[in-house]
């Protein structure tokens, strides 16, 4: 208060980035110092900055209710701006998880739930999806689909769907809520042909593969293509064996339509992929292996459209129970070079993989 009191002194000057003394104190949730901001003549309470951003978008961010509650009592506040990106305060807070921010925002008549960004990413699609990776989502998807505007199933400017985006992100409870609508589609492919099984079977980290193998029981539990190819020809069963999730790898060889061979448009196989696993997390990249072998119709020594084999991968990656696996099999050949004559030998010597080489 001392400074503020200075002549001279612009409690609404901006900094390098536009942003003024009540946009920081929004963001960083300072309800004492944002009612005295309020408090003072010439203060614009719902300035831009730079990427368009307003005080009130800062605060939703954060979720600090306190701060948007007082920022509501002005007039001139927009409560459903848009910033550079398209995205509202609604879609910052259901963003970040914050269920009783998202609650003060759709009570607002102004406020669009279903407003998409310049993305055509929703609210919605953010907290199915998009969010940041420690919110919570439930919560905030409940509310959002109270609202009727609401298209459960509406896709982003890639395609994608809030179902897609749960899937990919491996929230069950979210994939449960949205697969309760009738309208959403269960198969639903994006602009790159991937499904929301295909999202789930490659998951984004193995640390949480139990979860993503949830997901994708509940999505084969409805009526899904378990081996819709995407653009680049990848099968839900090639992202699963690239993944070393055995679990999702073994409900989806339980389906009769799937094809435990099926090429990608690289030629590679899902024993291809599955092959590569060798230096980190082995154990269960093995069991993937073997269940793949155990199949009749997987050709062991199948070259993809580099010439590379799946023995080829698993010595260039120093996957020596692969290598094993593979050479244990009267079929492969462990000579046999790729398009550039690059031998398996040579891939394990030059990566160094002295165990792949020494195996008798």
């Amino acid at each position: 208060m001392i400074l503020l009191g200075r002549a001279g002194v612009s409690p609404d000057r901006v900094d390098k980035n536009g942003r003024t003394l009540l946009s920081h104190a929004a963001a960083h949730g300072q309800e004492a110092m944002v009612k005295i901001l309020l408090g003072l003549e010439n203060i614009d309470a719902d300035r831009l900055d730079n990427k368009g951003r307003t005080p009130l978008s800062h605060a939703a961010e954060g979720g600090y209710e306190g701060v948007v509650k007082k920022l509501l009592e002005r007039e001139e506040v927009n409560c459903d701006q848009p910033d550079n990106d398209g995205q509202t305060p609604l879609s910052w807070a259901a963003k970040s998880g914050h269920e009783g921010m998202v609650k003060i925002l759709l009570e607002l008549e102004e406020v669009d739930p279903n407003k998409p960004d310049n993305n055509g990413r929703t609210p919605l699609s953010y907290a199915a999806g998009y969010r940041d990776g420690s919110a919570t989502a439930e919560g905030v998807v409940k509310l959002l689909l109270e609202r009727k505007e609401v298209n459960p199933d509406q896709p982003d400017n890639k395609g994608r769907t809030p179902l897609s985006g749960a899937a990919g992100a491996g929230d069950e409870g979210v994939v449960k809520i949205l697969l309760g609508r009738e309208v959403v589609n269960a198969d639903k492919p994006d602009n790159s042909g991937r499904t929301p099984l295909a999202y789930a079977s490659r998951g984004v980290s193995s640390s949480s593969s139990e979860k993503y193998t949830r997901v994708v029981k509940m999505l084969l539990g409805r009526e899904v293509i378990p081996d819709n190819p995407d653009n680049n020809g990848r099968t839900p069963l090639s992202h699963a064996a690239e993944r070393g999730f055995e679990e999702p790898v073994g409900m989806l060889l339980g389906r009769e339509k799937v094809n435990p061979d099926k090429p990608d448009n690289g030629g590679r196989t899902p024993l291809s992929y599955a092959s590569c696993g060798g230096l980190y997390e082995t154990e269960r990249y093995m069991k993937v292996v073997k269940m793949l072998l155990a199949r009749e119709e997987v050709i062991t020594d199948k070259p993809d459209n580099d010439g590379r084999t799946p023995l080829s991968y698993a010595a260039e990656h120093g996957s020596e129970e692969a290598v094993g696996m593979l050479l244990g099999r009267e079929e492969v050949n462990s000579h046999e070079p790729d398009n550039l004559g690059r031998t398996p030998l040579m891939l394990a010597t030059s990566g160094e993989h002295e165990g792949v080489v020494t195996l008798p």
